[in-house]
């Protein structure tokens, strides 16, 4: 059996922070709401949710403070202390993952608000939670309802968005390793979602120009591509049509790195590698994020020539159920710096 679970509503427009009531209203989502923040998405968006919310519902407000386990299990602590019927997540990836999982182990519906479109978690059923192992994701379930305000994401800096487009663009290496994993491995692969997902990449490559300005359209076409993305995941019941070497490279550089880049910013970057290793067009890959003014060097990273070569290689080991272009071996240091060199990453 395969089963595919979607949001049920999804919202793209402008003063959106009442919409949550009507949203949870035409879901029945029952009373009693839990509705997560963080310190600065409080003041953004969080209240005034939370405000509108108590018009009609029994309303908790929690601050969060970072993506672990801890903050999970504390949510979860609360929610069942308040017999919340469901939650609310007004934030950026972290605030979603901790609602997405603790929602998802108490068995409850979440909406997801997000207040910037730098990765595809905002509609996606996966959670990245850094203490379960080297911040890789953790399957829950996706948002029963994803709430985006254009004007609320528009307002985080660009950096934001521009990450965003990095984790969207790597759906091209991800779809190739998934491929090859269906052709050397025999895994299940989904043409439809492969599809899904690739046409999310193709759409930030062609309106690169358009999402470089940083208005309201540039925040629709990101966040239409990430939502995308978290729907093709869903429909392929993994993240593999999103996920592929790039994103093991991005994993390697947050066990190495004390202060690792923007997710979207590292995927970015090892999605360059990967369409290089796969004979794909690299260039155009760094073409586009140099457009929208994403990093496409160790040097945009902040990070040390040789910590990108360290990435390389034991990029392989983080998931090693997962196959990719990478192989079961992995590169060795010479090969990694060669194609780290040809593509001017160092």
């Amino acid at each position: 059996m395969h089963l595919m679970e979607l949001p049920r509503e999804v919202l793209l427009g402008e003063n959106l922070t009442g919409e949550v009531l009507n949203v949870a209203r035409r879901l029945r989502l029952g009373r009693r709401a839990l509705v997560l923040y963080g310190p600065k998405t409080m003041k953004i968006a969080g209240k005034d949710v939370e405000e509108s919310l108590s018009e009609e519902f029994d309303v908790k407000g929690v601050t969060i403070k970072g993506a672990s386990m801890e903050e999970v299990e504390k949510t979860m602590k609360l929610a069942s202390d308040f017999n919340a019927d469901w939650m609310v997540a007004v934030g950026g990836g972290s605030i979603i993952d901790v609602a997405k999982l603790s929602a998802y182990r108490l068995g409850i519906p979440f909406i997801s608000f997000p207040t910037t479109a730098s990765h595809d978690g905002i509609a996606s059923a996966n959670a990245s939670i850094k203490d379960l192992g080297a911040k890789t994701s953790v399957k829950a379930r996706p948002p029963i309802a994803v709430i985006a305000d254009v004007e609320i994401i528009k307002t985080a800096p660009y950096r934001y968005l521009a990450a965003g487009v990095g984790d969207i663009i790597s759906n091209l290496t991800a779809v190739k390793d998934w491929q090859l994993a269906h052709r050397i491995k025999g895994e299940y692969y989904s043409e439809y979602a492969a599809s899904l997902s690739l046409m999310s990449a193709k759409m930030v490559i062609k309106n690169a120009d358009i999402i470089r300005l940083g208005n309201e359209e540039s925040v629709r076409k990101v966040v239409k591509g990430l939502i995308s993305s978290g729907v093709a995941m869903s429909i392929a019941g993994s993240s593999r049509p999103a996920s592929g070497a790039e994103h093991l490279f991005s994993h390697a550089l947050d066990m190495l790195l004390e202060k690792p880049a923007l997710h979207g910013e590292q995927v970015g970057v090892g999605t360059i590698i990967m369409a290089y290793l796969h004979g794909l067009k690299w260039e155009r890959v760094k073409e586009t994020l140099k457009k929208v003014g994403a990093p496409t060097n160790a040097y945009g990273l902040g990070i040390e020539p040789e910590v990108v070569i360290k990435a390389l290689t034991i990029a392989h080991t983080i998931r090693p159920e997962r196959y990719t272009i990478l192989g079961r071996d992995g590169l060795t240091w010479e090969a990694a710096e060669k194609a780290a060199k040809i593509t001017g990453v160092i």
